[in-house]
């Protein structure tokens, strides 16, 4: 873990290249709810909507320093945004694995944002297919594969986050509550506050359908979790990153949190009713936490990530439903 702070601040300021930080707001509304002092990190106003552009920038720039021009992935939704994002930024080709059920509005917005520097391949009816065939593809043609979250340059790239809340703020956050799929974003951020500001707190939320890292934290090893709930799409993952539980292990278990399925619905239409905000059922895990740490936060400054806003409307109707 040596200079991985000073690494965070590097992979931070090159990215201001390419788009500025997204904005950290103090939410009045919130923080009159919960009587504490509550403040969204919106990544979900990024330029692909979720900071995953950030994990696929760090990693991306690395590689094409070293000549790298062919890249792969496998994502069905913000990963593969980010990573269309960034191959079109450096003029290197990038062919993006997506499963065959994925929404044409996702397909079409990775497109839009690659242009002529990617490649879509529709495969599998599965992540676990696609990102197999993706794989398989990758070592046959010598590209580089960028994973989502299980890769010390994506997790580096998602520190940024951390960089900029503690630029944003006069003083380090009481608490950071964070939202837990793959790890990557978790395991960015935790890092550097434990290395920049020890004295935050934590509170790490997975679906209720997805406790990927809770399963983890239990049996001291990342394990599939089978079968789960895919509501969630941007956090529901079976299985933790390998080398996001080498950071993540040392969280306290009761540190780890579940937002319930149906509950979240409810925080995603009171944010855009209330709020005029639009997040994904991901997006809206670290503030649908607040619920479930209430009596912890009275008077302190809390920070939630709100992780992407890749909302498809064609959901609404679902989303009411379960809120009820």
């Amino acid at each position: 873990m040596e200079n991985f702070a000073q690494a965070a601040r590097d992979a931070t300021q090159e990215m201001r290249s390419v788009f500025a930080a997204p904005p950290l707001q103090r939410n009045a509304f919130l923080s009159d709810r919960f009587d504490a002092d509550i403040w969204l990190k919106r990544e979900d106003l990024s330029p692909v909507r979720s900071y995953k552009i950030r994990g696929a920038y760090n990693a991306l720039r690395k590689q094409v320093a070293a000549g790298q021009t062919r890249f792969v992935c496998a994502s069905a939704g913000n990963h593969a945004q980010g990573v269309a994002f960034i191959c079109a930024h450096f003029g290197v080709h990038g062919v993006i694995f997506m499963p065959v059920t994925t929404p044409k509005q996702k397909i079409d917005k990775t497109r839009a944002f690659g242009g002529e520097s990617i490649e879509i391949k529709l495969v599998g009816d599965y992540v676990d297919d696609t990102l197999a065939a993706a794989q398989d593809y990758c070592l046959s043609v010598g590209a580089h594969f960028l994973s989502p979250f299980d890769d010390l340059d994506v997790i580096e790239g998602q520190a940024s986050v951390a960089v900029e809340v503690l630029a944003g703020l006069s003083k380090a956050p009481d608490m950071m509550v964070l939202p837990v799929g793959g790890g990557g974003l978790s395991s960015g951020i935790t890092a550097y506050m434990a290395e920049m500001a020890p004295e935050t707190e934590f509170r790490l939320v997975e679906p209720q359908g997805a406790r990927s890292l809770a399963v983890a934290l239990q049996d001291r090893a990342p394990s599939t979790v089978r079968p789960i709930d895919g509501f969630v799409d941007g956090a529901a993952v079976a299985r933790i990153g390998a080398k996001n539980f080498e950071f993540l292990r040392g969280i306290k278990a009761d540190h780890v949190l579940a937002a319930p399925e149906d509950r979240i619905c409810g925080t995603i239409l009171e944010m855009l009713n209330v709020e005029g905000v639009v997040l994904e059922p991901a997006g809206a895990l670290a503030v649908d936490a607040l619920h479930d740490v209430r009596d912890q936060i009275v008077g302190k400054t809390v920070v939630c990530v709100t992780s992407g806003g890749n909302f498809d409307f064609e959901r609404l109707p679902e989303v009411k439903e379960r809120s009820l």
